[in-house]
């Protein structure tokens, strides 16, 4: 799978995740007729938007990324590409985890899934750029990444491959 899609998928599974927590959060404070949590709630959400747009302002990678993108192991053949979907499962799955963990327990602990949405919210956000920043690094050095499948106990490896560079504004062939 390609990193940038694998980047676009995770922006896109973590903004899921916040908006079914913070949907089943609210249902659990209705429940229990208790409107502190739902201001509590709106007050956590609007901080977590305010502080995960803070932290992906910038147009570059994160430190982290940077170094996955640095240590990549470089071939000159595609990788597997057969399951993305087990790629992703295999690379997300604790924030799957914590998503359906903090779901079940709405009904009996709303606050819970209400703090959980806020931090997936925090993420969502803070990530929601580096696909781009990852593309314009593959752009101009004529390489694509690739997630590499490893233990889904292991850290993240990726596999850098030739690709097309931007040259004057159009894309050509590189080997770099």
């Amino acid at each position: 799978m390609r990193f940038v899609d694998f980047l676009k998928t995770t922006v896109l599974a973590c903004a899921a995740a916040a908006t079914a927590l913070g949907a089943v959060a609210i249902a659990g404070a209705a429940a229990d007729e208790d409107t502190t949590l739902l201001v509590f709630c709106a007050a956590w959400w609007a901080i977590a938007a305010i502080l995960g747009i803070a932290l992906g302002r910038r147009a570059e990678t994160t430190p982290p990324i940077a170094r996955l993108l640095a240590d990549a192991r470089s071939t000159t053949t595609l990788p597997d590409q057969g399951k993305p979907g087990a790629v992703l499962v295999n690379r997300l799955w604790p924030l799957m985890v914590a998503m359906i963990v903090s779901g079940a327990i709405a009904f009996l602990s709303p606050q819970v899934p209400a703090t959980a949405a806020g931090f997936a919210l925090v993420l969502a956000l803070y990530w929601r750029r580096q696909d781009a920043a990852v593309t314009a690094i593959e752009e101009r050095d004529g390489a694509a990444f690739f997630v590499e499948r490893t233990s889904p106990f292991k850290p993240m490896q990726l596999v850098r491959t030739p690709g097309f560079r931007r040259v004057g504004g159009h894309a050509s062939q590189g080997f770099g």
